[in-house]
C-alpha cells in the first residue's frame, strides 16, 4: 500500500483494480479542514488522464507490475508481436495496442523491456533512437539541396518516415522512436 505522502511523478498505483501512473501530484491545504493531495493520473489501460483528489494520509494499492527484459522475435500478422523472455525462454504475444506505437521500430533480435500487469503485457520500452535501413525512397532532385525539403522513406521494419532529399535506398538512418523524426545518417 502507498500513502499519499509517497506520491511522486511516475509512481504506479492501483485504484478499483485499474493501474494508474501519477503524472502530477500537488499537496494542497484549504483554509479549513484537512490537507489534500491533488493528482493527475494516467489510466495505463486506455491512456486517459483523470484528476483525482485524495485526503492526506489516504492509502491506495500498489499495482502488481514487473518489467522483464525480452527479445523481439517476429511479427505475427498485422497486430501481434512475439517476444521471448531472456531468463525463462518463454514466448509471449504482445498486441499492437500494448506497444504504444513503438512496435514499428522493432527489428528481429532487438531487446526491449516489457511492462507486465498481473502477468499480461501492458507496455514496451525501447531505446530513444534506433538505426534502421532505408528500403525504398524516391530519388532526390539534383540541385535542390538549399531548402530543407523532406521526402518519404520506407524503412526495413515497414514504417515510413520523412527524410532529407540526399538520403538514398540502402543507407542507414537514425530515427527518434518517441516522435518518428529523422535524426541523421549512420
Amino acid at each position: 500500500m502507498f500513502s499519499t505522502t509517497d506520491f511522486k511523478k511516475g509512481l504506479k498505483i492501483e485504484i478499483d483494480a485499474t493501474p494508474y501512473e501519477i503524472i502530477e501530484s500537488q499537496h494542497y491545504k484549504p483554509g479549513k479542514g484537512g490537507a489534500m493531495v491533488r493528482t493527475k493520473l494516467r489510466n495505463m489501460l486506455n491512456n486517459r488522464v483523470v484528476d483525482k483528489t485524495f485526503r492526506s494520509g489516504e492509502k491506495v494499492g500498489k499495482a502488481d507490475m514487473e518489467t522483464r527484459t525480452m527479445q523481439f522475435l517476429y511479427r505475427e500478422g498485422d497486430d501481434t508481436y512475439v517476444f521471448m523472455d531472456m531468463t525463462t525462454y518463454e514466448q509471449m504475444s504482445v498486441p499492437e495496442e500494448s506497444t504504444g506505437g513503438k512496435g514499428g521500430y522493432l527489428k528481429d533480435g532487438q531487446e526491449a523491456k516489457v511492462l507486465l500487469y498481473n502477468g499480461s503485457p501492458l507496455d514496451i520500452d525501447i531505446p530513444a533512437s534506433v538505426v534502421l535501413e532505408v528500403v525504398s525512397t524516391e530519388a532526390g532532385v539534383k540541385g535542390d539541396t538549399v531548402s530543407s525539403t523532406l521526402k518519404p522513406a520506407k524503412l526495413e521494419t515497414g514504417i515510413t518516415i520523412q527524410v532529407p532529399l540526399f538520403i538514398n535506398e540502402g543507407e542507414m538512418v537514425k530515427v527518434d522512436t518517441r516522435s518518428g523524426d529523422y535524426l541523421g545518417r549512420e
